[in-house]
């Protein structure tokens, strides 16, 4: 089958992943399928493609490969232009690796090749996002990639169909944390805001440019609308417009909030300006540094608005697929440890969490699925269907009972064809399938014998031959 990719992450302390380190150029014809349009999933993939030379095929849902490019020439410009890190690839590398994706839709079944089949769920998480259903033969799994089982402003819960799946691979960010009320979170956020602005000043909140800034950014919209207040919302320029742009474009991947108040207005267009969108770090906690020579003071209030599912979601979803297995991954070591033992005592389900470069072996139970022609099916019923003492000359053989107990012989012949079903048919049927006459051909053995030599003598040499 071949080695199947499904993201294609950005560690920024170590600037790419370990896979990188054998080889630069002729990568293997690898399916990959990138879950979402995150760094962390699609940071080394212009690296993975134009410099190491990677050239099977890449698949993204519409939005992610809409978002990519933009994702990936942000950080290119912060590393390089901004940071002067040595430059991993380039503008027109990021533009040529776009040019190798092949978009697909949400429960879109795509043949990747004679054996692997794989299928996009919906992640929530942040536009684009996609769980991946890859089957191969009777082997089946599912890689959630990031996830969100609970539905915010923007973005609806992850959705799948129930499937019999041999592995589920899940994500495991929050595998201890089971996180409180969404809708508390927002109450104390809108509190903190308002009272701070309303005492004369002012709120920066620092929040990524792609999902979290659409959703904070609609949260305070609608606030000051029902407060009607008329101070100015500002964000930096940039990445957000630019995001925002798409999300407008892609309204049919967002929460059926959402989509239900497009026929009125577009939520993206936001009436009070635009949320502020900084990153300021300080090793004094009361200062922000904005400048070497002016000091703001401050009071910092931190909430998670994170768009990963938790230890609750990550059980429910794993109950509902009720996999053979489960694999543990993204993730911090003592939190996986502890959802691993939860899952193998609640549900009763093997799990894992290997490190990189650990080889995880999963047993798989491969059935092979026989059709059988209608033809074929009446031959076994009438006398073609021979007394199980003879011997058959033919492909396949099947002992079935008779109406007296006696066991009969069907004859029939397997044929198994690339993308399709295997199934047995009558011999006439394949002649037919091929457009060939039958032949036969009858033989007669010639032995030498001695006169007088013993009849047994002649039957020995008779096997011998």
């Amino acid at each position: 089958m071949g080695r199947k990719f499904f993201s294609c992450l950005l560690l920024l302390s170590f600037l790419l992943p370990l896979w990188f380190l054998p080889q630069r150029k002729g990568g293997k014809n690898l399916a990959r399928s990138h879950l979402e349009s995150h760094l962390d999933h699609i940071g080394a993939l212009p690296y993975f493609t134009e410099v190491c030379g990677y050239h099977g095929p890449i698949y993204m849902t519409y939005p992610t490969k809409a978002l990519a490019p933009l994702m990936l020439e942000d950080y290119r410009k912060v590393m390089v232009d901004h940071r002067g890190e040595e430059e991993q690839y380039s503008y027109e590398d990021i533009q040529n690796c776009m040019k190798k994706v092949i978009p697909l839709d949400l429960k879109q079944t795509i043949q990747v090749d004679r054996e692997l089949v794989i299928r996009a769920y919906y992640a929530g998480h942040v536009l684009g996002a996609a769980m991946i259903y890859a089957k191969v033969g009777d082997a089946a799994l599912v890689y959630t990639g990031d996830y969100n089982m609970t539905p915010d402003r923007h973005l609806g819960a992850a959705q799948i169909d129930h499937l019999k799946l041999d592995l589920l691979i899940t994500e495991s960010t929050y595998a201890k944390t089971v996180r409180d009320s969404k809708h508390a979170r927002e109450r104390e956020f809108l509190k903190a805001v308002h009272k701070c602005v309303s005492g004369g000043g002012k709120v920066l909140i620092p929040a990524f440019a792609l999902g979290r800034a659409q959703e904070l950014c609609i949260l305070l919209d609608d606030y000051w609308e029902r407060m009607n207040l008329k101070i100015p919302i500002y964000f930096s320029a940039g990445l957000t417009i630019q995001a925002n742009m798409y999300y407008k474009m892609l309204i049919g991947w967002t929460s059926q909030k959402i989509k239900d108040s497009y026929t009125v207005h577009n939520p993206f267009d936001f009436k009070h300006g635009f949320l502020t969108l900084q990153f300021a770090t300080s090793s004094v906690h009361s200062l922000m540094i904005l400048d070497p020579v002016y000091f703001l003071r401050h009071l910092i209030h931190q909430l998670s608005f994170s768009p990963h599912t938790d230890s609750k979601g990550i059980m429910d979803l794993t109950e509902f697929l009720s996999p053979s297995h489960v694999i543990l991954v993204h993730g911090e070591k003592p939190q996986m440890s502890f959802l691993k033992e939860r899952i193998e005592s609640e549900l009763g389900m093997p799990c894992y969490y290997p490190a990189n470069n650990e080889t995880v072996s999963i047993p798989t139970t491969k059935n092979l699925k026989i059709s059988a022609t209608d033809k074929f099916i009446a031959s076994c019923s009438t006398s073609q269907a021979r007394d199980s003492t003879q011997k058959s000359n033919l492909i396949c053989g099947n002992h079935l009972s008779g109406a007296n107990g006696d066991e009969k012989l069907a004859e029939g012949i397997l044929l198994m064809e690339k993308s399709k079903d295997a199934k047995i048919l009558c011999e006439d049927e394949l002649l037919q399938l091929l457009g060939a006459e039958g032949h036969s051909l009858q033989f007669e053995p010639l032995l030498h014998s001695r006169i007088g030599e013993a009849e047994t003598d002649i039957v020995d040499d008779l096997a011998s031959e």
